[in-house]
């Protein structure tokens, strides 16, 4: 797999392979009975039309998308415009405010501007049915994502990997290079973000690892 040099590449990849043409038929099985699937077919990959492979600075790992109406498009604890900003978003504009100076928290929740920025915003599992979280876990999808988490282990650019919650947390292991670095802590939900995601620091940290390895900082303002 270290001769892939972009998504497109790495999608057919998998896509050859039986347990994705299994996770296929069985996402398009669900969308074909009738049942609300999130995100739309054509938003499932958003995180990785967004951020190119060799674009990738930093990997945000969430869970599953979330199962609201009109929340979900592929990316990572962000919503589409519109839409109410959810609970754990709204924890991390917080920790952000006291973060990173200057920083104001908008009235939206749509974070493409980070992901165009080099932010891969990826959740580990990439569908799920209305209402029922989780209910995609364990189709396929878990494989997907770790094959391409340790495709971004073999790049040879230094990566910050932003790992939040137990979930997340288990994914250190898929990251083995040492010119990485892993930035884990508590989840921003607001069950956990009390336990040690306020006063993180994750995102000034973010900033001067991508500093120290000559790159731009992400201007967090969205």
């Amino acid at each position: 797999m270290n001769n892939i040099t972009n998504w497109n590449d790495f999608i057919r990849l998998q896509s050859q392979q039986a347990y994705f043409r299994q996770l296929q038929d069985f996402v398009a099985a669900e969308r074909a009975s009738g049942k609300v699937i999130y995100p739309s077919d054509d938003e499932v990959f958003s995180a990785f039309n967004l951020t190119p492979l060799d674009k990738v600075r930093v990997v945000l790992i969430g869970q599953d998308p979330y199962h609201g109406e009109g929340q979900a498009h592929g990316l990572c604890f962000s919503v589409k415009p519109g839409i109410k900003t959810p609970p754990s978003l709204v924890n991390i504009y917080k920790e952000l405010v006291t973060d990173i100076e200057g920083f104001e928290a908008p009235n939206h929740g749509h974070l493409v501007k980070w992901a165009e920025q080099g932010i891969l915003m990826l959740n580990t599992v990439l569908t799920v049915e209305q209402g029922k979280a989780h209910s995609h876990a364990k189709a396929g999808w878990e494989t997907f994502t770790d094959n391409a988490l340790k495709l971004l282990d073999a790049q040879p650019k230094p990566i910050v990997f932003v790992l939040w919650g137990g979930h997340a947390i288990k994914k250190a292991k898929l990251v083995t290079q040492e010119h990485h670095q892993v930035i884990s802590g508590p989840h921003p939900s607001p069950l956990s973000a009390y336990r040690g995601f306020f006063g993180c620091g994750h995102f000034s940290k973010i900033n001067e690892l991508l500093a120290i390895n000559a790159g731009t900082v992400i201007d967090w303002q969205v």
